[in-house]
């Protein structure tokens, strides 16, 4: 019913736009991070989002950025009226949002689908959690499950990952401390040279996506005998932030209901991604193993909230989803998060 209604919104979005003046419409610039340019995915999705956008009194002009880091300094520095980051660099503007990249937080797209449900629904108490100083998350998306990948598929438990070494962002504190955690050795990395440093192999390890498997050509990584250590040790997000005094008052209600409705155009692009990956890949883990290692997420997400890295509010969330999805697990039990 729930979804049924949002769709309707946007329905009545889209008619709108047909009698809106051109002239009622705000130019605002709206910058795009995606590492394959104008022709990337997230690049083709911001084209929709910009349509929709002017329904809602916004004439976005789109700026293509193959770098992260400058695209969101230029929004800090007030360059770009919004721009569509990754979670994990847009958490020094919002770490509530910022926190849904948490380390083994959301174990399937299920679990993100009930989690972007929430964030949408426009409750009082979650619109101001999205709303830090003078940034607003208007949208949030899913980017995919992300693994390790290793070169060695001998490197098929976490006693095996001590002294390998493995590319982090260097923007990314929960990575390189989880990797410490573990007695691997992190090598500060960024989004232009972390694959480029696991396919020369200059290091042993990096973490991903399973749309960088093409991408950013990782295979040539794992050659000969390498591979991905099927466990999903994070989702990672789009999120769509504002300055959000340059916006129309609800624009930001609008506009995260509208992305909601665009989680299985997102996600056709996910498994598209996936289904490219060969599945000799695949380093298949027991599900012992996997029951030790949400222990060991769960001990992490905690010393990581404890540290200020993760915000504790967006943790109780995501744990209150997963008890909702598998009220079997033992934090339902003993929340501690």
């Amino acid at each position: 019913m729930f979804q049924r209604k949002l769709v309707c919104l946007a329905a009545a979005a889209a008619l709108s736009l047909a009698t809106l003046p051109a002239a009622a419409a705000e130019k605002r610039t709206l910058c795009v991070f995606d590492i394959v340019g104008q022709s990337g995915d997230v690049f083709n999705m911001m084209r929709d989002y910009r349509t929709a956008a002017l329904a809602w009194g916004v004439d976005f002009d789109l700026k293509v950025y193959t770098d992260e880091k400058i695209t969101t300094e230029d929004l800090k520095a007030g360059q770009c009226d919004a721009a569509a980051i990754t979670g994990i660099r847009g958490r020094s503007l919002n770490s509530y949002t910022g926190s849904l990249d948490s380390v083994g937080s959301l174990p399937s797209y299920r679990h993100v689908q009930e989690v972007i449900k929430i964030l949408s629904s426009g409750h009082p108490k979650i619109n101001e959690k999205l709303v830090s100083g003078q940034f607003e998350v208007v949208g949030v998306a899913p980017m995919g499950a992300a693994y390790l990948f290793v070169k060695d598929r001998s490197i098929n438990n976490v006693n095996k990952l001590a002294g390998k070494s493995i590319s982090v962002m260097e923007y990314d504190e929960a990575q390189a401390k989880m990797a410490a955690r573990v007695g691997m050795s992190p090598v500060l990395s960024d989004i232009t040279n972390f694959a480029g440093r696991f396919n020369n192999g200059n290091v042993d390890i990096c973490f991903a996506p399973v749309i960088a498997y093409s991408a950013l050509e990782l295979y040539k990584g794992m050659q000969a005998n390498g591979g991905i250590v099927d466990y999903v040790l994070g989702q990672l997000t789009l999120q769509i932030i504002t300055r959000h005094e340059r916006f129309p008052a609800g624009f930001g209600t609008k506009s995260r209901q509208y992305i909601l409705t665009q989680f299985d155009q997102a996600m056709r692009i996910i498994e598209n991604a996936e289904q490219e990956v060969d599945q000799k890949w695949w380093i298949r883990i027991p599900e012992a193993d996997r029951v030790r290692y949400d222990a060991m997420m769960r001990e992490s997400r905690i010393a990581l909230r404890d540290e200020g890295v993760y915000d504790g509010d967006m943790m109780r969330l995501l744990r209150g989803v997963r008890c909702k999805l598998d009220a079997s697990r033992a934090e339902c039990v003993n929340p501690q998060e």
